[in-house]
């Protein structure tokens, strides 16, 4: 069965919803990202609309977003530490950005293809639990930490489980019941677009959910003397008296710290940190995304090098590729970057024309929307498809995990790189080689590829770019008569192809290639 062709003026209506949706849940991220960096609330909202202005126009990524992240707070913390001020840090942003654009032009991006698919799979797992277990304290009002904030330890001592324990005990009843009846149209929503209800999908389920929010609240507190949420409870969007007000409330670089060594460290590791955070979220993207489209890793370095040096020539934050907003964005049903330019374009005008209006939204109502988005990452048939799979995927997959989840995310990632390589290495004791012919039949010229004996993981890249470079209208044929043994990935790239060599008119004949045990899993 083909699938559904949109018309533009269709896909464009998609778009705009999802960057409406994008807003509500980047709108909290990136003001609690700043106040957990210890920074101002408007340089957390400047990154993330350089985010959608900037680096949507700039990328090539279909879906994702780019903002202030979480997994950069605890470099900016020490940041501060380190330079002494903000207007400092403000700096090492520029030039972080700067190294960025040079690993964009010498193509560093490739690193991204080396990501093992059960560590970048792994890592959209951890993430989903991660969503759920900080979003369950502000689905029952208890807001104490920042909205974006995903560390395992936290600042006062605490950790995830136990601040998940201490929520159950400090139990908001205004906000549970709010945040219930908002979890509970979204998980009908979801329900609903399932079985294609027309009339539900008519309307972006997540714009919903943020209205039934405000209207409950409201309707509690004309109702109800003392029982409604209280504005700590509620987005605190910062206001400004006009242009000016918000113009004289930016601040802008040091130049003077320039002639600080330690300057150029601090630059160097955001660059770092940033870059790899950004690899990571677009290849786990890419690989939910039904399309399966790619994102071009060192476009990508580039667009986000120039988005960094702005924000920091302005007062911003450190930006990447965040995974939970690009969730949020796939989730919504959005079809091309508009959604994130569109996003960048709301949070402009949010803070000029309707803050007191945004500051009605409870945090509840957003918390159903992204435990939603965290069940999405984290389902239950994720787990044992990994399972099923083998355990040189089940061991990385858990492995990067639990990592992840009591750790960060970077840190979880390299125990989870490393786990994958020892099954890596410990597979492969032979160099694997390909055999390419060029042959005539009676139909003209043809490619025949004779795979090797063993096809591990490494590779994976050499193989996907072999059946990248294959042009338009050609005849081709993967013989894999001599395959001894293949991984997982390998097999992916192989059966991935295949599923697009038809939209490139290139006729493909696959010989004793061994089959999937399963087939690739979407998770949407």
């Amino acid at each position: 069965m083909s699938k559904k062709a949109y018309s533009p003026f269709q896909l464009l209506q998609k778009d705009f919803a999802a960057s409406i949706v994008v807003f509500l849940v980047a709108l909290p991220l990136c003001l609690g990202i700043a106040l957990a960096s210890g920074a101002p609330p408007l340089s957390g909202l400047i990154s993330g609309i350089i985010g959608g202005l900037v680096i949507g126009v700039l990328s090539k990524s279909p879906l994702s977003v780019s903002g202030p992240a979480a997994g950069l707070v605890v470099i900016v913390l020490d940041a501060y530490d380190t330079l002494g001020s903000f207007e400092a840090l403000l700096v090492a942003v520029v030039l972080a950005g700067l190294m960025q654009v040079i690993l964009g032009f010498i193509k560093a991006g490739i690193i991204g293809l080396y990501f093992p698919s059960a560590v970048i799979k792994g890592m959209l797992a951890a993430i989903g639990l991660t969503l759920i277990l900080k979003q369950i304290p502000h689905l029952v009002g208890f807001d104490t930490d920042a909205f974006g904030e995903m560390e395992f330890l936290q600042s006062d001592g605490s950790n995830t489980l136990s601040f998940l324990l201490s929520s159950l005990q400090h139990i908001q009843l205004e906000s549970s019941l709010v945040g219930i009846c908002c979890l509970a149209l979204m998980v009908f929503g979801q329900t609903a677009y399932k079985k294609r209800m027309k009339w539900i999908g008519s309307f972006p389920i997540g714009i919903a959910v943020v209205l039934l929010g405000v209207i409950l609240n409201q309707l509690f507190k004309i109702n109800f003397q003392d029982f409604y949420i209280r504005e700590e409870h509620l987005v605190s969007l910062p206001t400004f008296e006009g242009w000016n007000g918000m113009v004289s409330s930016l601040q802008f670089p040091d130049w003077t710290v320039l002639k600080m060594p330690k300057l150029y460290l601090v630059a160097g590791t955001i660059a770092l940190v940033a870059s790899l955070e950004t690899l990571l979220s677009i290849e786990a993207i890419d690989k939910i995304d039904p399309k399966k489209r790619l994102t071009p890793p060192n476009r990508e370095l580039l667009a986000q090098g120039l988005g960094n040096m702005i924000s920091g020539l302005i007062g911003g934050l450190p930006i990447t590729a965040v995974i939970v907003r690009s969730s949020a964005n796939l989730e919504s049903g959005a079809e091309s970057s508009k959604s994130a330019i569109l996003h960048g374009i709301w949070l402009i005008l949010a803070l000029f024309l309707f803050p007191e209006w945004i500051n009605l939204i409870p945090y509840s109502a957003l918390a159903a929307i992204l435990l939603v988005v965290g069940y999405k990452l984290t389902k239950p048939v994720l787990y044992s498809y990994h399972w099923k799979i083998g355990l040189e995927q089940f061991i990385p997959f858990i492995v990067t995990v639990v990592a992840i989840l009591l750790t960060d995310l970077l840190i979880g990632i390299i125990i989870g790189l490393c786990v994958g390589a020892f099954f890596i290495l410990k597979a492969n004791f032979k160099v694997t080689y390909q055999h390419i012919e060029q042959l005539k039949d009676e139909r003209g010229t043809y490619t025949k590829i004779r795979l090797s004996e063993h096809i591990s993981f490494l590779n994976k890249v050499s193989l996907q770019h072999l059946l990248d470079k294959q042009p338009k209208g050609s005849r081709l044929i993967l013989d894999g008569s001599m395959i001894l043994n293949i991984d997982h990935d390998s097999l992916e790239v192989i059966y991935g192809f295949a599923e697009i060599a038809d939209g490139r008119e290139i006729e493909l004949t696959l010989k004793s290639i061994p089959p999937m045990k399963f087939r690739s899993l979407n998770t949407h």
